[in-house]
C-alpha cells in the first residue's frame, strides 16, 4: 500500500511538471485513483513544495529537468537503494576513512555504517544525523550551507573542508551516469562538492540505481574514468565496463 502511494505521488509530480498544470479529474483518470484521493495527494505534494494548489487542480513548482524534493525521493526504489547500500558497505574495510556524498542512496549507506569502526565525513546533514549517535565511528562534520530539504552541504566552507583532507574512499551518489557523459548532477554547487570529494580520495565508488544509468543531468561532475567501481541494481552496465569501470550488481 505504501509503495503504491509513493508511486502515485511520483506519477502526479512528473505529470504536473511536464504539463505545467493539471486538473483533479485529469489526474484521477490518469492514476485510477478517486478524486478525493488525488486531492489528498495534492495537499501532500504542496506541503513538500512540489506544486501549488488551485481550485480543481494544481500547477508545478518544479522546472523541467529539476530534481524532485528529497522527501519525495526518499522512499523511491527503496529496496534497490538498500541492496546497493549493502553492497557498497561490503566494499569498505574497518579502519578506512570515507567521504560520503549526499542523496537518498548514500543516506542508506550511512545507516549501515553506524556501528562500523572507521572515519566518515558525510556531505549531508541527513547522514550526519544518522551517524551522530554512533559510539564506534569517528564522525567528521564539514562546514557549509545546507540546501533546503536536501540538506546537502555546499559552498566554499564545504569545499575547504573536503580539500583539506585525504580519504581512502569516496562514496558518490549521482543524478545521472552514462559511459558517454560520465557522472552528472542537477545542482551546480552539488556538482562542485562531488568533484572535490572525488579529487580527495584514493578510491571512488559510485552508487546508482538503474534509473540513473539512462539519465544525464545538467552539471558534469566527472568522466567514468575517474570511478573505480559502480554499484547498481541494473541488469546491464550501460557500457560502463567497456569504459574500464568495475560494475558490482546488488
Amino acid at each position: 500500500m505504501f509503495n503504491t502511494v509513493v508511486s502515485r505521488l511520483k506519477q502526479i509530480t512528473e505529470a504536473v511538471r511536464d504539463a505545467g498544470s493539471l486538473g483533479v479529474a485529469e489526474l484521477a483518470g490518469m492514476t485510477g485513483a478517486s478524486e478525493m484521493t488525488i486531492r489528498r495527494d495534492l495537499e501532500v505534494l504542496a506541503a513538500q513544495g512540489v506544486l501549488e494548489r488551485f481550485r480543481g487542480g494544481a500547477r508545478s513548482l518544479l522546472l523541467r529537468g529539476e530534481e524532485p524534493p528529497f522527501a519525495l525521493r526518499t522512499d523511491e526504489n527503496l529496496d534497490a537503494k538498500r541492496r546497493i547500500a549493502t553492497a557498497v558497505v561490503g566494499l569498505l574495510a574497518d579502519g578506512e576513512s570515507v567521504i560520503l556524498d549526499s542523496g537518498t542512496t548514500c543516506l542508506e549507506v550511512a545507516r549501515l555504517l553506524h556501528d562500523r569502526r572507521m572515519t566518515v565525513m558525510p556531505l549531508s546533514l541527513h547522514a550526519v544525523n544518522a551517524l551522530s549517535s554512533s559510539t564506534t565511528l569517528t564522525l567528521l562534520v564539514p562546514g557549509g550551507r545546507p540546501r533546503p530539504g536536501e540538506l546537502a552541504l555546499t559552498g566554499p566552507l564545504t569545499l575547504a573542508s573536503v580539500q583539506a583532507l585525504r580519504f581512502d574512499t569516496a562514496v558518490i551518489g549521482c543524478c545521472g551516469l552514462t559511459a558517454e557523459h560520465g557522472l552528472t548532477a542537477f545542482d551546480l554547487e552539488d556538482a562542485s562538492v562531488k568533484r572535490a570529494a572525488i579529487a580527495s580520495a584514493r578510491r571512488v565508488i559510485a552508487a546508482a540505481d538503474a534509473s540513473k544509468l539512462t539519465r544525464t543531468a545538467l552539471a558534469h561532475v566527472a568522466p567514468v574514468s575517474s570511478l573505480d567501481a559502480v554499484v547498481t541494481d541494473a541488469d546491464g552496465d550501460a557500457g560502463l565496463e567497456a569504459a574500464g569501470v568495475t560494475v558490482v550488481t546488488a
